[in-house]
């Protein structure tokens, strides 16, 4: 764990949905330094379903060192989340840090998402957000050392994270808009910042997503809350950054992350937004017991007559024994733009074979991209290593094995010459 260093002491933290979860992880690492925390959560009442609310969290705040303000707040409301800023600078005189936690989730596709719940998630992840951060700015900007901490994850626009949960993805995107737009438009004022963690966190919410089988994939939200704390410890020039938990604790010198994980030595479920596709931590999730909620459809996508289909078709006829055979890899291409889409190339199973949507078994390499890039790529007129080298690539897996795809392509190309 990263040993609380006293910078926290005496600061005064305005968090929203501290009343279990990772909200409240955050508020008891501060707390420990010494730190006022503003518990600023809806639950007022002991829920049926989900453990705590704002006063056992402000006892567990006190009895860890800290000093309690609980407020009953609906950060949809603009009154509430007002009548709460003021009743924590009159109690505490002031606030230097505002950690935006609060969030509401759906992953359903367009056609199944009510629009009640669109409401939600963009009046609590966007509007909320963006309500409490107006409301708490002018109070930051008379502390020496002030932050805005937004839960959210980086800015990645790979379509297969749109597809599934339109709806939650821009609620959600929107919480790292604002750091986008609130760390430039306060640089040299306010540090703006976001976090995310590499790996599923048990939480009440992810409980629901994934069942009684998810929690041995999963860290506790004590990793959260030591790289929120690393980040609040940083002076106000540290901003505009999209941080990964996991990195900042390498930076400052963690080494065992098995300390976080809620069964040391199991497998961990990579989060959403980063590079693993949705599709993968469904499957993944499945092996190892737990039942997703957001599990994609497994339905065959329709065929498309687009440019990337016919690249397709062209492939699927030069496939044979021989190329399966000195090639031995499985290739998976997360395509962006006007055709995006995820598509594969196995060329290691069987006879092999190459179409639209995952590979059914875990890809060697991938490959994410822009579409019209692809294309060029496969006619020969993009090598894949000048596409790397360009930025217009990325490459995620065996190198050896996307290397060998620039002579393939050509061998490909040349046969359905």
């Amino acid at each position: 764990m990263l040993q609380n260093t006293g910078k926290l002491a005496g600061c005064t933290l305005f968090i929203t949905g501290a009343s279990r979860g990772i909200g409240k992880a955050i508020a008891l690492k501060a707390a420990r330094d010494g730190a006022n925390i503003v518990i600023a959560a809806k639950t007022a009442e002991p829920h049926p379903k989900l453990p705590g609310t704002i006063y056992t969290a402000a006892q567990e705040v006190e009895a860890a060192g800290g000093k309690a303000l609980p407020c009953v707040v609906d950060i949809r409301d603009e009154k509430q989340v007002g009548d709460a800023v003021q009743k924590a600078v009159d109690t505490f005189g002031g606030i230097d840090i505002l950690v935006n936690n609060a969030s509401a989730i759906n992953l359903t596709g367009t056609l199944e998402t009510p629009m009640k719940k669109v409401d939600l998630m963009l009046g609590i992840n966007l509007r909320g957000t963006y309500l409490t951060s107006k409301l708490v700015i002018p109070h930051l900007l008379k502390s020496r050392s002030p932050h805005i901490l937004n839960l959210s994850p980086p800015l990645n626009l790979n379509p297969v994270w749109f597809k599934n949960h339109t709806a939650y993805t821009m609620a959600k995107y929107g919480m790292s808009m604002c750091v986008l737009g609130m760390a430039e438009e306060f640089r040299g004022q306010i540090a703006v910042n976001a976090l995310w963690p590499k790996t599923a966190i048990q939480t009440a919410a992810m409980d629901m997503l994934g069942g009684e089988g998810i929690g041995k994939q999963c860290r506790t939200s004590d990793i959260m809350a030591d790289a929120a704390y690393a980040i609040l410890s940083q002076p106000k020039d540290f901003t505009g950054r999209f941080v990964v938990d996991e990195d900042i604790l390498r930076e400052q010198g963690v080494q065992d992350f098995d300390q976080y994980a809620v069964q040391p030595g199991h497998p961990l479920l990579p989060d959403f937004f980063l590079d693993e596709a949705p599709e993968a931590l469904a499957q993944q999730m499945e092996q190892h017991g737990a039942t997703p909620a957001f599990k994609p459809s497994s339905s065959t996508p329709p065929p498309s007559s687009g440019p990337i289909e016919s690249t397709f078709d062209v492939i699927r006829g030069v496939i044979n024994d021989d190329l399966v055979k000195s090639t031995q890899g499985i290739y998976q291409f997360d395509l962006s733009g006007e055709h995006g889409g995820v598509w594969f190339l196995d060329l290691k199973s069987g006879s092999g074979s190459a179409g639209q949507g995952q590979p059914s078994i875990k890809a060697d390499v991938i490959m994410t991209m822009d579409s019209s890039d692809f294309s060029k790529m496969f006619a020969g007129k993009l090598k894949p290593t000048m596409a790397f080298m360009s930025g217009k690539l990325r490459i995620k897996g065996d190198m050896t094995l996307a290397i060998k795809l620039e002579k393939l392509m050509g061998r490909m190309y040349k046969a359905h010459l």
